[in-house]
């Protein structure tokens, strides 16, 4: 008997064309109208999610139970917003690492023409942030070696995030490591084309980037879980 061939679970044409339907309709009447079409296409990118966490499991310890449990709400929250469009045009997803000592986090952005996977620190505490720049000051070489490292510049190019204009309190202007001690985000990001998301390769993809950030992920977790003689805390 035959064996049936593996089927890639993967974003497709139609997950795309809803958003882009959605777009252009972004109201609660030609929502509820294609009600149905939203729950179909919001469980395939369900199933993608499930199948990206199977491949992300196995290189990482992983929080989030499913892939459905991914997914972020489509609805919008406008209570503070001058934009009072009830919707998202896209499709977002993030998984969390498991325990307090694997910082940082996976997240996804599927839309059409704006694509892209995204991991590290957004928002750090001021405790947090203060400690991610005493490593940095003691020794900046290990961040440098892997920010310069081949794998990190071919899937994210540079460090990315919002940086202070000038020295931050505490640390010399003129410290060797000021370039990387003004940021207050740190992110590593990479872009996809439309092409690239629809193909049956971008599974494998994904979870390539995604595991890629690690070398940074396990860096600044030592950061931020070691005591003062740099011992497990």
């Amino acid at each position: 008997m035959a064996k049936r061939a593996t089927v890639i679970p993967q974003i497709t044409p139609s997950s795309f064309k809803f958003l882009q339907q959605l777009k252009a309709n972004n109201n609660r009447e030609w929502f509820n109208e294609h009600k149905t079409t939203f729950i179909q296409e919001q469980d395939a990118v369900a199933a993608f999610a499930d199948a990206l966490l199977e491949q992300l499991s196995t290189h990482d310890l992983i929080e989030t139970p499913s892939g459905k449990k991914s997914l972020f709400r489509i609805y919008r929250d406008t209570r503070f917003s001058q934009d009072k469009t009830p919707y998202k045009s896209h499709w977002s997803l993030a998984f969390r690492r498991a325990t307090k000592q694997r910082r940082g986090g996976y997240y996804m952005q599927l839309e059409p023409g704006n694509s892209f996977i995204a991991g590290g620190f957004f928002g750090p505490v001021a405790d947090d942030l203060k400690k991610i720049r005493d490593e940095i000051a003691f020794d900046a070489a290990p961040l440098r070696k892997i920010l310069k490292s081949k794998t990190f510049t071919s899937l994210f190019g540079t460090l990315q995030g919002e940086q202070l204009k000038t020295a931050p309190k505490g640390f010399d202007a003129d410290h060797e490591a000021i370039d990387l001690l003004r940021y207050k985000q740190f992110l590593l990001i990479r872009n996809f084309s439309d092409n690239e998301v629809l193909s049956e390769s971008f599974l494998a993809e994904a979870n390539r980037t995604f595991q890629g950030m690690r070398p940074f992920f396990d860096y600044m977790s030592m950061a931020l879980t070691a005591d003062a003689n740099g011992e497990e805390a």
